[in-house]
This record gives structure tokens, sequence and C-alpha cells, in this order.
């Protein structure tokens, strides 16, 4: 349905988007005794079936944004995929209807602490490892917003000694209330450059988590830290530099590297099972978060000895006639696939997979580290001559059509100790339904390789 004229027509809600997020507003909201309508730009958006089922006589407007209906209604609830700026959402503020998204419906409720983390890269790393930290000290501990359970559905349980939340950029736009125990910025590089109109734009969304009065964890190895620095607020860093005070950071002690607070060492370098800078400065911060409620470093320490990490992030696929094949297909952007290039480089010859959708994005940055650490790089995707125009005429690189043709002649081209790294720098949605997919899609292709 896409066009009513109903001049009685009267919503106490309307939720923009039906995916996972708009299903749990949905939900949410109805359970409460609210009159909710669902609109989508898309025919069959993905939860349509899942809505059906659980709400039988849900009021559906599909095909388009409908803007009568949300005219008609108290308030706007977007998801995150959807745009302030898009044209229905900015008519609708411009007629005073409050718009906002789950993650402040969740801050309002909410009744336990809450840790916030966001950033371009690590963010899911970073969330996973706090929580184990955490629940291994005791702490009844749920997590969510954008990994996993939608921030709403985790209201439904009993209340916990803690939330831990990773937010996205989009999340942080329609948030208001948010005033967390402790949040972070891990990073910002250049993403989703087809949505902000500027990094500094970017940057100034990604600091909304820094709302309220909690402590502030801040990467002073980041250029943009003294955009942030508030002297009123208690505020702790971690950087790969030594700490000072109680700060987080690396100590050199007998020629080995320990990660640390102040002149605390918690756990030797040696013993991460996650690989690369980009991982330690992860767990540094993980730490940092971890402190705020009172974690002692002793379980830190033993949750960061057994972490493997997360699948489709830096991850060891396996090793076939002593090359390496690395899965990062999370690598969506710049700085993420520069993070994992730096942080595989030591291991050995690096033979790069990449592209995709960049997203407008500026890829200039990516140069200087191909050319430095890449033996060759296999290119596909939408913008594989756009990735070819920044590496240079230097860069050994190959055009393939599809994720087999990549590692297949990866394998040929693979000396023993060789590394072969997915890490795209760009988003999968050109050819893939999304990171994961892609991921499995090198994972079935490594597979087809060790069975012959």
């Amino acid at each position: 349905m896409s066009k009513i004229n109903d001049t009685d027509l009267h919503y106490d809600a309307v939720i923009v988007g039906l995916g996972k997020t708009g299903l749990s507003c949905f939900r949410y909201l109805s359970n409460q005794g609210l009159n909710v309508a669902i609109t989508d730009s898309r025919e069959e958006p993905p939860e349509l079936l899942e809505l059906k089922a659980e709400f039988e006589s849900a009021s559906v407007y599909l095909g388009q944004i409908n803007e009568q209906v949300l005219l008609a209604s108290d308030q706007i609830i977007l998801s995150p995929g959807v745009s302030l700026d898009n044209k229905s959402i900015k008519l609708s503020i411009e007629n005073n209807i409050p718009v906002f998204g789950d993650i402040e419906l969740f801050c309002q409720k909410a009744q336990a602490p809450i840790i916030a983390v966001s950033g371009s890269n690590g963010k899911s790393t970073v969330t996973t490892i706090v929580a184990e930290m955490t629940r291994l000290a005791g702490l009844k501990t749920y997590v969510g917003g954008n990994i996993g359970i939608p921030a709403l559905d985790l209201l439904s349980d009993s209340t916990p000694d803690l939330y831990v939340l990773e937010l996205s950029s989009f999340q942080l736009e329609t948030t208001y209330s948010l005033n967390a125990h402790a949040s972070v910025v891990l990073n910002v590089s250049p993403d989703h450059m087809d949505r902000y109109s500027s990094l500094k734009d970017y940057l100034n969304t990604k600091k909304r988590i820094y709302s309220g009065q909690g402590l502030m964890v801040l990467n002073k190895d980041e250029e943009y830290i003294h955009s942030i620095i508030d002297n009123k607020r208690d505020t702790i860093y971690f950087s790969l530099g030594a700490p000072e005070g109680k700060n987080f950071g690396l100590i050199n002690h007998n020629n080995e590297v320990w990660l640390s607070q102040g002149n605390e060492k918690i756990i030797n370098k040696n013993q991460l099972k996650i690989k690369g800078e980009h991982n330690i400065s992860n767990a540094l911060a993980a730490m940092a978060l971890a402190g705020a409620v009172n974690i002692p470093t002793n379980i830190m320490a033993d949750v960061l000895k057994n972490f493997t990490g997360l699948e489709h992030r830096c991850q060891l696929v396996r090793e076939i006639d002593n090359v390496s094949w690395y899965n990062d297909s999370k690598a969506t952007n710049v700085g993420a696939c520069i993070a994992s290039i730096t942080g595989l480089c030591e291991l050995g010859n690096i033979i790069l997979i990449a592209g995709g959708d960049s997203k407008g994005a500026d890829l200039s940055d990516l140069n200087p580290i191909v050319k430095k650490y890449i033996k060759r790089v296999f290119l596909f995707g939408i913008d594989a001559n756009k990735l070819a125009d920044v590496m240079g005429s230097d860069v050994d690189k190959e055009f393939v059509n599809n994720m087999s043709e990549a590692v297949k002649g990866a394998s040929k081209i693979a000396d023993p100790d060789d590394i072969v790294l997915l890490a795209p720098a760009c988003s999968s949605l050109d050819m893939y339904k999304n990171y994961q997919q892609r991921g499995d899609a090198f994972i079935s292709a490594i597979d087809a390789l060790s069975k012959n």
C-alpha cells in the first residue's frame, strides 16, 4: 500500500523501516498498548513475514515512505538505515513531529548502567570482550544495539547488572538521552561518506556517544582527540604508547611488550590470540571500559588470553601449504583495511583481495600502505577500477569477476609463509547480502582449494 486518503487517520507512533530494529520497535510499542504503524520504501522488507506472523493485523505501508502516515503520527521512530535527510522525514520534522530512534527509546527506559561503544572499526570486538570480562566477574550483562539483539528486545527480560551496547553513527544520530556509565569512540576513519557531508560531520555524530556525565574513554592516538576532550568530565585514555598515570597503554619490560594500566602490567602482548596493532588497541579500550565497572585486572587478562576474535574480523581461516588465509570481510572501509594490513604485515608478505562499493569514500590513504606491504592485489566489485586508480601503476594488481577467481588466483602465486588477506576496504552490498555472506564466500572458495 502506498496511498491513503483517510482524514481521520491517527497513530500514536509510526516506525520507518522494517528490518530487525523496526520490528523490535513495533513489538515494544505495541506491547505498551500504543496504536502503531510501520512504513518502508521496499515492497518486501526483510522482517515483513515475521511482523505478520507476530502481529496479524499490523498497519503496514510499503513501496514508499508514506508521508500521509508520518504526518498522522504523534512520533516517528526512525530505523538506523534511514537518514534524517530523507525528504519525508524532513517534512515531518518541519511539521514539529518528534523523530528519534530505538536507542533513544531504550535510554528512556533502561534501569541498569550502560557501557556504550562506537567507532569506525573494532566496535563488535570491543563490545564482545567487555561483555565477556564483566560476565566472568559475575555481572549479569546484556549485549545488543548494533550487534546481535536489538536494544529494545533487551528490555523484555529482567533488569541486568549492566548493558553493553554497540552503537553505530546512524543510531547515534537519533539518540538524545544517552548518559552512559562509560563510553568510547574507538577510532574514526572515512566511512559512510555517502551519508555524511564530511569527515567532521561523521565525527560529530560519533561524539554524541559522550553525552551525559559518565566516564569518557578516549583513544590518545587519534588525531581528533583534542576536539573531544572535556576537562570537566572523568576521562581515561588508552594508547599504543606508554601509559601515563592510571591510563592504559604498552610497557616494554625485558624486551617484551605488556598491556598495562599505569605501571601495572596486565597481560603480555604475546599472550593475545587476536593479532595486529588494531587489536592491541581494541584490547586496551576494552580494559579501560571494564575498569569503569571495577573488573579486576586478572579477569581482564584471563578473557584476553582466550579470546580468539569474531568471525569475519581478521579471522585466520586456515593454513594450506604454509600459506595463511585471513578473512577480514568486516573491513568495509579504508581505515579497517589499513589496520588489517599493518596488523599482519610482520607475519609475512601479503596478497590482498579487495573491492566492492566504496560508498563515496576517499580511498587515497590506501596508496602508501598497499605499495609498502602488498605483494599483489586482486580486485573485484563495482569500485574495482576506482581502487586500482588509487593504488597506482607501481602496485601489481589483477581484476577478477568474483571471489572464487580471486582465491584461485591468489593460491597460484602464494609462496610459503605468505598471507592471503580478504580486507575489501568497501561494503559488500554491490555483490552480496552483507559482509558475512562475502566472508562465507571467501571461506567456501578456500575450502574448495583444500579439497583439490
